[in-house]
């Protein structure tokens, strides 16, 4: 059995620190993707809890992050394409449940 170290400690006790900071985002903006679609929406000044967070880091900008087929959309154009990507989950799992009684085991 090993017991942890003071240098162990100190380490548990500043992460445990962490938690309780917040962080603060400027110019901060929500990437949604649906299909081969995707927008930036700005967000502009964004707070968020500390213990919401798991890890941050920094975007390298000069590096492509998006795949050559991805196709940048307004966001209204976003808005309808997730819309009816509900609409579409919806109706399947409407005609699933419809389907359940027959048992094709």
């Amino acid at each position: 059995m090993s017991w942890a170290g003071p240098e162990d400690i100190y380490l548990s006790t500043s992460l445990a620190s962490y938690l309780d900071t917040n962080a603060v985002l400027e110019g901060a903006c929500e990437r949604v993707i649906v299909g081969d679609l995707y927008c930036d929406i700005p967000l502009g000044l964004y707070v968020i809890r500390g213990e919401n967070v798991v890890l941050i880091g920094e975007l390298d900008l000069d590096k492509e992050e998006l795949p050559s087929h991805m196709t940048c959309v307004s966001p209204a154009e976003i808005r309808r394409a997730k819309k009816a990507e509900r609409e579409s989950s919806e109706l399947k799992g409407m005609m699933k449940r419809r389907m359940d009684f027959l048992d094709m085991d």
